[in-house]
């Protein structure tokens, strides 16, 4: 694969591994960062993953751009494979409720199915976790069943509740907390996805993989749930 070294700022730069959401290209992605981050590179202080890219900020006082192109191809060129058995996987316990699932009755008459065949379709999948962006701890998963492609809301909502499940396109989401909100909304999960006793604060990193489990609404009160 050929990679594509670019300036971001003075003291950044981005490799991109291509331009599409793709799952092979997410493998490339995830296998560079791994190998970069554990390489524990003097003078790297932040590589960020996304989609299809990695971006590195470096200190300007060791390296220059070309130099810290270098380093970087160096440690991915060494790069080793990922081993399936180690990648984390990670269940949350979702209610697919009326009260708290906004827009199910209306994706099931958009796609023609039950609200029931909705929610089978959205746990049947293994969701891998491209990125982490526009909230903390907010996970972009992919993807979900192509029967479940749908848009984004025309007019976002002003608030969704913290926890809140949501697709959009063929990717879903986790809301980690109260906030704006243009997906559209299946259900809710009790399970804090942004957290100071977290990892990095987030329980969710890239390179996870996400399971919805469905539970019951009394369930989703006794875990700490609210409606």
């Amino acid at each position: 694969m050929k990679l594509e070294f670019r300036i971001a700022s003075y003291n950044s730069l981005i490799i991109y591994f291509g331009e599409k959401i793709d799952p092979l290209i997410s493998k490339e992605v995830q296998k560079a960062y791994l190998a970069l981050k554990n390489a524990h590179i003097e003078g790297f202080f932040e590589i960020i993953p996304s989609y299809a890219s990695i971006m590195i900020s470096y200190d300007i006082l060791q390296y220059d751009h070309r130099e810290a192109c270098l380093k970087a191809q160096t440690i991915i060129d060494n790069a080793q494979e990922i081993d399936k058995l180690e990648q984390k996987i990670v269940t949350i316990p979702t209610y697919y409720g009326l009260e708290v699932g906004f827009d199910l009755e209306v994706l099931a008459q958009e796609k023609n199915l039950s609200v029931e065949e909705i929610i089978a379709l959205h746990v049947s999948e293994d969701y891998f976790v491209y990125a982490i962006g526009f909230a903390p701890g907010f996970a972009y998963l992919g993807e979900i069943h192509e029967a479940l492609a749908t848009s984004r809301l025309p007019n976002p909502r002003k608030a969704v509740p913290k926890g809140s499940v949501a697709i959009a396109d063929r990717q879903s989401a986790v809301y980690p907390l109260l906030s704006p909100a243009g997906w559209k909304i299946l259900g809710c999960t009790p399970t804090a996805m942004f957290d100071s006793t977290y990892e990095g604060l987030s329980l969710l990193h890239v390179g996870d993989m996400v399971r919805f489990e469905p539970i019951s609404k009394a369930l989703f009160l006794k875990l700490g749930g609210a409606l």
